[in-house]
Parts: structure tokens; sequence; C-alpha cells
């Protein structure tokens, strides 16, 4: 699973600076925001008072709708959730966002995307009845189309990456060295010879008694 300190590397901290630059510079937060849906603290009384929005421009911390005001002219997003998971519109991040490769979901009559790596136990499943055959080159995760590499923003920022490709091509290597190792010819292991089991040979005498049968007694004659 991706921790918060692996989706901070992948998304180029510390990394060649071509690669900082890949991603827009909100991304990194978007993905490390770990307060949506909490009560805000300004309108608490309000029913509408769920973090459930987020600038580009600021950055910072999630907020509420009632919150926009001091976000004018800004880009917002506004997060939803599947499944007690963060989701985004389509329609709204892929102005901001190349998201190509992302597996994408309906919910609610419309297209979305999952922000982060969810967890998945065991292998993959059906999806609607559907077997599942391609799985997110990162986590693993089944996916339901075919045209998808990725189950989640946060996965394709870490499977573009160039430390994800240069880990995946030397384990590639390590699996192929290790098999060419293991591996030894047929004409070395020496062949077990075959052996045939002696079966026991039966007596030709049908008859399996030790002692011949008595004859016919004769009684003793009269005196």
């Amino acid at each position: 699973m991706l921790t918060t300190q692996t989706i901070a590397n992948n998304l180029g901290v510390g990394g060649p600076e071509e690669e900082e630059n890949q991603w827009p510079p909100w991304l990194k937060p978007l993905l490390k925001e770990e307060h949506f849906f909490v009560q805000c603290d300004s309108h608490g009384d309000s029913p509408k008072n769920k973090c459930n929005m987020y600038c580009l421009d600021c950055t910072n911390v999630s907020f509420c709708p009632l919150c926009l005001e001091h976000h004018k002219d800004h880009r917002t997003i506004q997060i939803r959730r599947l499944s007690y998971h963060h989701v985004i519109r389509v329609n709204e991040i892929q102005m901001h966002l190349d998201i190509l490769s992302v597996q994408t979901y309906v919910i609610d009559g419309a297209k979305a995307v999952f922000l982060n790596e969810r967890p998945q136990h065991g292998r993959l499943k059906r999806v609607k009845g559907v077997r599942v055959t391609n799985a997110c080159d990162v986590c693993s995760r089944g996916l339901v189309d075919d045209c998808f590499c990725f189950c989640s923003l946060g996965c394709k920022v870490a499977g573009t990456s160039r430390s994800f490709e240069k880990g995946r091509e030397h384990t590639v290597m390590e699996s192929e060295n290790s098999s060419n190792i293991s591996g030894v010819e047929d004409n070395d292991i020496p062949k077990p010879q075959s052996v045939n089991a002696s079966t026991p040979q039966l007596p030709t005498s049908t008859s399996l008694r030790k002692r011949p049968r008595k004859g016919i007694p004769q009684r003793s004659p009269l005196q």
C-alpha cells in the first residue's frame, strides 16, 4: 500500500527537476490531505459543515462549501466519497490534470476517479458479474476495463515516476537471474533406473493343505 512518504517521493520530492515539474504543484498536497469530510471549525452549526472542498491555488487545507467566499476567482474542486474513499468527478479534474490511463467509475450518474490506492485482499474478483482480468500496474488492484493501467491518481503518479520504472526493471532482472541460476539442464540430472517389482509366484498346486486328506475310516471287526 502506498504511504504518504512514498507518494511524496514519487511526486518528485528530492528527484530530478524535470520529474518534479511533471505534475502540478497542488497535486501532492491534494493526495496527502487527510481531513476531508471533517466538521468545519468556522461553520460547525451549519448543516453543510463538511470539509469536502479544496482550492488548487491555495493548496492548504480542505474547507466546507460555506467557506467558498474566501476563495473567489480561485480554482476549486469538490471531493466526494464512495465506500469511505475519496473520489473526484472527471469533469472537474480533467480540466486541470491529465487522467489518461486511470480507471473511471460511474457515481451518481457521473464519471469519477479515486484519489489514492484502496486496499484489496485476495486475488482478482468479479465486478458486476464480469471476471476481472486487468490489474493496476502499481498496487495490482483489479480494473474493470482493459484500457486502463492505474486504479487512482496516486497510483498513476507512482507508476509513471522514474524511480518506479527503475525499480520494476531491477525486479525483472533479478527474477531472470534467479531463474538462470536455479535452472539445471536435464542432461545433468541423473535419471533414476526403472525397477520392476518382482511378482511372487503362486504354487502350482491349487490345494493349500499342508497334510494329505485322511482316508475313509474303517470299523474294527466284531469280536
